[in-house]
């Protein structure tokens, strides 16, 4: 997210406490209204069925005295016998928080412990470490060289101090039905499953509801497990629990512990809701056009506002977003996957402050919530790239970058899925990784650029996953001999260690990871490759969490450029790097597709963060945008993946423009190619290579 963390310099360190995230959380929750709020949702939900197994279905109990393969699975079984829940839907709503994971007893971004997630935010923040995570960085957000830096340093807010929600407190309760102590809930598998059954069957009763053996009858209760405030964000976890349930799963948690939810393909919930705020709240025009979101979410519009305003300097300015008419005034490329770096209520009070930055969408980790923010016809500012940000939409996901085990909830992947895949038909966006990036792919705009550009959503995010719920898993595409992979190392499995999650000095919890290591020779002990541009001084990567320089991500694809043993080597940056990928666990698979390759007689080509028009095609009224190159070199003999081919595009939106009258596009007759230079994209001018194609 703009302005809560990333890099301030080349080596990241010292990110901000957990204390003060935390405190933020509590502190700062808001105590008044938001006028401006439209919620929809539909009670049917699309099921990622490619990922989720079909397995034979059983009763509707398993009692406790059929013993399970796992002692977490036997934990289910007891705690349905005991609270005469029905144990599907107990796995069902524990898969949606956590995926069965225990996260080492760590609590979530909103203080949520163990397999049901139950929430004791104070404690959390009691118990936090001075460790950090994340840090104001230098990227201006806006990235636009022609006009002054937009900024997003963490600002203050002046918020009253609020009642922590129910969302946030729900060990609290759990604890009080159960007798047991809110730290053996936190502390103990066997008692958090407990607790969560505990909460289900109370909610149950509270509407008026039978403790009925049949899955069918609980759609209201489990609606209101993640002790949501809105009808809405609750309809839509229950109907994710439905989907996960008709689907089945099965998995090995964290702890390595198998766990099997058995489908029940033919189930349908009953009628019943979780009582809520089922308002529409009308507070002004946009308010009642309503997000755009696909109808199987829940989705609310709270507007970044377009506004003037005199700044520190008694000058004026506005914010904090531009006005456009996408995709008819250009075209939509891109989404730009970010995560906040701060908690909801802190990111929702940001969001509205016109001094501060924007981007289109957030999403709420406990039930993936989400909440729009500027139109998609508009162009906000989150890529630090204004090329990116002209021509993408930015979806913010609440999490922290630096902290593995404060995870991404299952209920937040499936809601960005849905999201995602609507934009994407929408905008007619290929649903790969050349279009659907991270922030930590963006390219800086010019060399000067390149230290401070943001690192999120980093490392730990599950891509493989992400892509598995839009259905577009990542698979091998060619023989084992093609001269093109895509990196898809088992997210579970490999857990290369990172430094400087913290200021312990300490390395970060062991964790899956979705990126691979690269070194400048087949070796796990040669140094990492250099990033000229991170570093211009020549220093080598880190092992930092925040350090970009030797990494490629899953998804991302590469022009191999040797083999030795158990290891590959892929032309990135300009220089060769590789990658340990052995057989029996690989970190990368056979692809096919375009590559681009410097044209006869040119030794060494330019790359380019921004693809921008040729001097002649600016009229006279708009400045030219100066084609600065990185310092990146792509030499003769070299090979990088494509990704989309564009003419050169400038959106110039300089002023402020209620009407949206005032921006206009350059289009010049300058042809790019995007390629994946390194750990991030690049753009090389289509008459400087040649286009191939991989072998097999």
């Amino acid at each position: 997210m703009p302005g809560f963390h990333e890099s301030s310099g080349p080596v990241p360190d010292a990110p901000d406490p957990l204390r003060r995230r935390l405190r933020r959380a509590l502190d700062r929750l808001p105590v008044r209204g938001r006028s401006a709020r439209a919620l929809t949702v539909t009670a049917a939900g699309a099921a990622a069925a490619a990922l989720l197994l079909p397995l034979a279905s059983p009763g509707p109990y398993a009692t406790a005295g059929q013993r399970d393969s796992s002692k977490l699975q036997q934990h289910f079984t007891d705690a349905a016998e005991q609270y005469k829940v029905p144990r599907s839907v107990l796995l069902g709503v524990s898969y949606l928080q956590s995926r069965w994971d225990a996260h080492d007893g760590a609590p979530s971004v909103t203080g949520g412990y163990g397999p049901m997630h139950l929430t004791d935010a104070r404690t959390a923040l009691a118990e936090a470490s001075p460790a950090g995570h994340g840090h104001a960085g230098t990227e201006d957000a806006r990235g636009d060289t022609a006009r002054a830096a937009r900024t997003a340093a963490a600002h203050a807010a002046t918020l009253g101090k609020g009642k922590v929600p129910a969302r946030l407190r729900t060990a609290e309760r759990a604890a009080e039905l159960t007798g047991l102590s809110r730290k053996e809930l936190r502390k103990s598998e066997a008692a958090n499953v407990r607790g969560g059954a505990a909460l289900l069957a109370d909610a149950q009763k509270r509407l008026g509801r039978p403790l009925s053996s049949d899955p069918a009858d609980w759609f209201g209760a489990v609606a209101a497990f993640p002790g949501a405030s809105e009808r809405a964000a609750g309809e839509a976890f229950a109907n994710d629990v439905f989907d996960v349930l008709r689907s089945g799963a099965r998995r090995t948690n964290d702890t390595g512990q198998r766990v099997t939810l058995e489908a029940a393909p033919s189930l349908r919930a009953d009628d019943a809701r979780t009582a809520g705020d089922t308002s529409k709240r009308e507070g002004s025009a946009a308010a009642k056009a309503g997000p755009e979101c696909p109808r199987n979410v829940s989705c609310e519009w709270l507007p970044a506002p377009y506004e003037e305003y005199t700044d520190d300097e008694g000058e004026p300015n506005y914010g904090n977003h531009d006005k456009a008419n996408r995709p008819r005034s250009a075209s939509i490329d891109y989404i730009v996957v970010h995560d906040t770096e701060g908690p909801w209520n802190v990111v929702m009070d940001l969001i509205q402050d016109p001094t501060y930055v924007s981007w289109n969408y957030s999403l709420r980790s406990s039930d993936g919530h989400i909440a729009q923010h500027v139109r998609g016809k508009d162009a906000a500012w989150h890529a630090g790239n204004w090329y990116v940000n002209a021509k993408s939409v930015g979806l913010e996901h609440e999490g922290f970058l630096t902290d593995p085990d404060a995870w991404f909830t299952e209920a937040m992947y499936r809601s960005s899925a849905r999201l995602v895949k609507y934009l994407a038909a929408k905008y007619d966006i290929p649903l790969d990784r050349q279009h659907v990036i991270g922030h930590d792919n963006v390219p800086g705009t010019t060399s000067a650029n390149i230290p401070g550009m943001h690192t999120d959503p980093g490392p730990y995010f599950d891509w493989q996953h992400y892509f598995t719920l839009l259905g577009k898993p990542f698979k091998p595409g060619g023989g084992a001999g093609s001269d093109l992979v895509t990196i898809r190392p088992a997210y579970g499995k490999h857990q290369p260690e990172y430094t400087r999650c913290d200021d312990s000095g300490d390395p970060c919890p062991a964790h899956g990871s979705g990126a691979v290591r690269l070194h400048t020779a087949p070796d796990a002990s040669s140094p990492l490759v250099k990033d000229a541009g991170l570093r211009p001084g020549g220093e080598d990567s880190t092992t930092g969490v925040n350090d970009t320089g030797a990494r490629a991500s899953t998804g991302q694809q590469y022009a191999v450029a040797g083999r030795k043993g158990e290891w590959t080597a892929v032309w990135y940056l300009g220089e060769k790097a590789w990658f340990h990928n052995p057989r029996k666990q690989p970190t990368a698979v056979p692809a096919r597709g375009r590559m681009v390759t410097p044209k006869a007689g040119k030794d060494e080509i330019p790359v380019y963060g921004r693809a921008y028009p040729e001097k002649e095609a600016y009229p006279a009224d708009i400045p030219f945008q100066e084609l600065s190159p990185l310092p990146y070199k792509i030499g003769k003999g070299q090979a990088y993946a494509v990704g989309l081919k564009t003419r050169g595009e400038y959106l110039y939106a300089k002023d402020y423009d209620p009407k949206a009258e005032k921006f206009k596009v350059v289009r010049g007759d300058l042809v790019y190619y995007q390629i994946q230079l390194g750990h991030r994209v690049a753009f090389v001018k289509a008459d400087d290579v040649k286009l191939i194609r991989s072998s097999s």
